[in-house]
């Protein structure tokens, strides 16, 4: 069975296959250019969430001599490689052939039709929106979920590991807005006379493009340079560590993705006094196996003793 990750992607590659056609037939019959970098911009996410799916297979190779932790960084990787396409195909594209509008501005032609187009990719991509959406619900960590936290969406994409999920929702934040601001800049230039609408639209596509490729390059290099797990995982970690009575403090503890589905954590403990290193190994293997069951992500755990 696909992972809630695959999912997502699946499902807005399936969206954004069917919006390009769209708008790219859109375009050829009405000569919008929102409507043209509108088609570059699904075009662009369906490229998208192939390197997504290709850093996914890569990441799940095995651990070797070379990789001793493994190769889950792939998928942050290829997430970085999609903001930087982002940015330079999407955005900075879409900002020039909005300029170029401006400069010359045309007529739009055929625009009940362009609208309908519009309206019907904004249901498609509303629909991919909430396929992920609701895979994202069921990503979220367990030990968040144990706590009753609540989180935003936009807590959700900065502390969300999952590339396949924050990206796409991102994403599919983005294509929701662009194709309002397409409607806009097709209304403002073909019902309401302003001429600059149309450019200006795709214009202000580009920028929205800009800035969700800031977005997936600051949150992937984040994870990429070794981005540790949430406060509120790090809570129910100590919460389970301070449960066994043998254990007085933490001194410290770290963490660090290894990859969308791997944790690691290294804490050192304080001991009370009279525990023998046979308890010492009892408290690392009892904490291991009480973590692996409210969060299985997490796949390395190294203990160190400090005192007592």
């Amino acid at each position: 069975m696909a992972s809630p990750s695959k999912r997502s992607i699946y499902a807005s590659l399936a969206g954004d296959l069917a919006v390009a056609a769209v708008k790219l037939g859109a375009f050829l019959v009405s000569g919008s250019t929102s409507m043209l970098v509108e088609a570059f911009h699904s075009v662009i996410d369906s490229v998208n969430a192939g390197l997504l799916l290709l850093g996914m297979r890569l990441s799940a190779r095995k651990p070797d001599a070379l990789h001793p932790f493994g190769y889950g960084m792939d998928s942050f990787f290829w997430t970085f490689v999609v903001g930087m396409l982002i940015f330079t195909a999407g955005g900075v594209a879409s900002v020039y052939e909005g300029v170029e509008k401006l400069r010359h501005p045309q007529p739009i032609e055929h625009v009940p039709m362009i609208l309908a187009v519009l309206a019907l990719s904004f249901a498609f991509e509303a629909f991919a929106f909430l396929i992920s959406w609701r895979e994202s619900e069921r990503g979220r960590p367990e030990l968040s979920r144990r706590r009753d936290r609540r989180v935003s969406l936009v807590q959700f994409i900065h502390l969300s590991p999952q590339p396949g999920v924050f990206e796409v929702l991102a994403e599919g934040i983005a294509s929701l807005l662009g194709l309002i601001l397409a409607a806009i800049g097709v209304i403002g230039t073909a019902v309401l006379g302003w001429a600059w609408a149309d450019g200006a639209a795709a214009v202000a596509i580009g920028v929205l493009l800009i800035v969700l490729a800031g977005v997936i390059l600051a949150e992937s290099k984040s994870l990429l340079t070794g981005e540790g797990v949430s406060k509120v995982i790090l809570d129910g970690v100590r919460d389970i560590l301070n449960a066994d009575p043998r254990v007085s403090k933490i001194d410290e503890l770290l963490s660090m993705y290894l990859g969308p589905d791997e944790i690691l954590l290294a804490a050192t403990l304080a001991f009370k006094d009279g525990t023998t290193a046979h308890q010492v190994k009892e408290v690392s293997d009892r904490a291991m196996a009480k973590l692996r069951e409210v969060e299985p992500r997490i796949t390395k755990l190294f203990l160190r003793a400090d005192g007592g």
